[in-house]
């Protein structure tokens, strides 16, 4: 039995709704049509999708299973679909996407000597989105910051790098040399995650601002919120007048990987992940602290 990917998004929205109406208005298509397929889905699996009662619409653990293989299945689809593009229009095109601060630089002309017909075009992502980026096509090979969901994914470790502290410039440890861990405890932090990926042995209470990228933290941190961590390199790349960069050498280095969509098979990206390998060591300079020193000392370039 071949699954129908028309049904298979149908399920995708009712399960992220809980609710058929809404699922049928943002399908636009009638209730009725949706619960008909969702029943045909189900008849073809065997297997009941979601409970429905007088409280509302659940999943069943089938369908919570379901749920799960489902997302990067039809992302798979999708990033079929713009391969497929791609290559219709001539075009030989590898597009690259890397985290804040990692630069892409050094394999990409390590790519290009080889394949010089290939253009590389890169785009910024973060770690909200990396994952999906690369299951939906929309890039092509990620530079990924630990931690990402693997589901799908080829995922690959090339480096490790120092994480930094964020302070407010007015901080009382913004002239230092360097913190530590428990010269910050009881700080409110300015995170960007789960509480349980902060990098710290004990993690710090959650300042309330929900952030997304670099930019978001640094104008919270500079607004006094609270402070942070970077992974070195993006201090490198990223400055701020009302932000003072400090090194934290007790803090967990963060994880530096290269990832790939497991369908995605290609020379081309087989080839790209070899140049970011043997490139690794140039690309983790961007990180290492006498660059962040030629880049200018913390207390007197960023306070």
């Amino acid at each position: 039995m071949d699954l129908d990917l028309r049904k298979l998004r149908y399920f995708v929205t009712v399960a992220d709704r809980l609710h058929f109406g809404r699922a049928a208005d943002e399908l636009h298509i009638a209730q009725p049509v949706l619960s008909r397929q969702i029943r045909a889905l189900e008849k073809d699996l065997g297997a009941s999708l979601f409970t429905r009662d007088r409280h509302g619409v659940e999943l069943t653990d089938a369908g919570r299973q379901l749920l799960a293989d489902a997302r990067p299945l039809l992302a798979s689809t999708h990033a079929v679909r713009r391969r497929v593009s791609a290559a219709a229009g001539g075009r030989r095109r590898l597009m690259v996407g890397f985290r804040a601060g990692i630069a892409v630089t050094p394999a990409a002309r390590a790519f290009e000597d080889r394949h010089p017909d290939v253009v590389v075009d890169v785009q910024r992502i973060e770690g909200d989105d990396q994952a999906a980026m690369l299951l939906d096509g929309r890039i092509d090979v990620g530079y990924v910051r630990l931690p990402i969901d693997e589901t799908g994914l080829r995922v690959t470790p090339l480096y490790t790098e120092p994480r930094i502290a964020v302070l407010p410039a007015g901080h009382r440890f913004a002239g230092k040399d360097e913190v530590t861990e428990d010269d910050l405890a009881g700080e409110p932090l300015v995170w960007h995650g789960d509480p349980s990926t902060q990098p710290t042995k004990r993690p710090l209470r959650n300042a309330g601002y929900p952030v997304r990228g670099v930019d978001e933290t640094l104008e919270h941190v500079g607004a006094g919120r609270g402070i942070s961590f970077l992974a070195r390199s993006a201090s490198v790349f990223y400055s701020h007048p009302d932000v003072a960069y400090v090194p934290i050498p007790d803090l967990t280095p963060e994880q530096v990987c290269l990832a790939v969509a497991a369908s995605h098979t290609s020379p081309l990206v087989d080839d790209f992940v070899t140049a970011a390998q043997s490139t690794a060591g140039s690309t983790a300079e961007c990180g290492n602290y006498e660059m962040w020193q030629r880049g200018g000392d913390a207390a007197t370039r960023l306070a």
